[in-house]
């Protein structure tokens, strides 16, 4: 699909969720970023890949000590994998997620959308992990992170690899099916709200924002992979 075509499809409506399922939902929701259930937790497990690989990037300049973001905080399970120290602000809009947190002393600024961020705070780190898929207006998220990006920062993420035959038949066969012992409910009526992108789109997205996009799997190609790890640098004005 051409750019303008992908651009086109933004922002994206979050499909219906089953009022059984939205009854439960942000206690499962929890639940599952706390790695509470057998599957979440092998799951949390295989996803430490991404947050190792987001917590290794540096922005290129000669800081010792750095400004970071994180976009889609959730639990602050990112923190912990973190060993470049500096500021560390976060975005996100359920605060019920990290307020019991042992690690909320190391969180600057908490904001509930990016755009509360004041323009003047610079980041030499903006970073995600697991969030892009599921941001309604994915285009509009990255053009606000470049505008809040160092000369030389970077913006990171992990990302699922959500669209993939290898990725879709791990959730079915691992948290759904668990899910679906456990409450009776379809699993994929949660994962459809809440995956709203594909893998190849967020990655075109990124690719016409920025110049230099270099792309890592946990696995081979977009299909035999479950996760990706996406670094970009230097915005392209648009």
């Amino acid at each position: 699909m051409d750019i303008n075509e992908i651009l086109r499809i933004y922002p994206k409506t979050r499909p219906f969720l089953d009022a059984r399922v939205e009854k439960i939902y942000a206690a499962e929701y929890k639940k599952n970023r706390d790695g509470e259930s057998a599957a979440s937790s092998i799951a949390q497990r295989l996803e430490s890949w991404m947050h190792n690989k987001v917590a290794q990037t540096n922005a290129l300049n000669d800081f010792s000590l750095f400004n970071t973001l994180e976009i889609g905080a959730g639990t602050l399970n990112q923190i912990p994998f973190e060993s470049i120290y500096g500021n560390y602000d976060i975005v996100e809009p359920m605060s019920f997620l990290f307020r019991d947190s042992q690690f909320l002393s190391r969180v600057r600024n908490h904001f509930s959308d990016i755009s509360e961020a004041p323009l003047k705070i610079k980041y030499n780190r903006i970073i995600s992990v697991a969030v892009l898929e599921h941001v309604e207006d994915l285009p509009q998220l990255v053009q606000k992170s470049i505008k809040h990006l160092t000369k030389g920062g970077v913006f990171a993420c992990g990302i699922p690899s959500e669209g993939g035959l290898l990725w879709g038949l791990a959730w079915r066969l691992s948290t759904g099916l668990e899910f679906r012992i456990r409450t009776g409910l379809d699993y994929g009526n949660l994962m459809r709200h809440e995956h709203l992108n594909e893998a190849w789109e967020i990655e075109k997205v990124l690719q016409y924002f920025f110049k230099d996009v270099t792309i890592k799997r946990f696995g081979f190609g977009k299909h035999f992979s479950l996760y990706s790890y996406i670094e970009c640098r230097n915005p392209i004005a648009t």
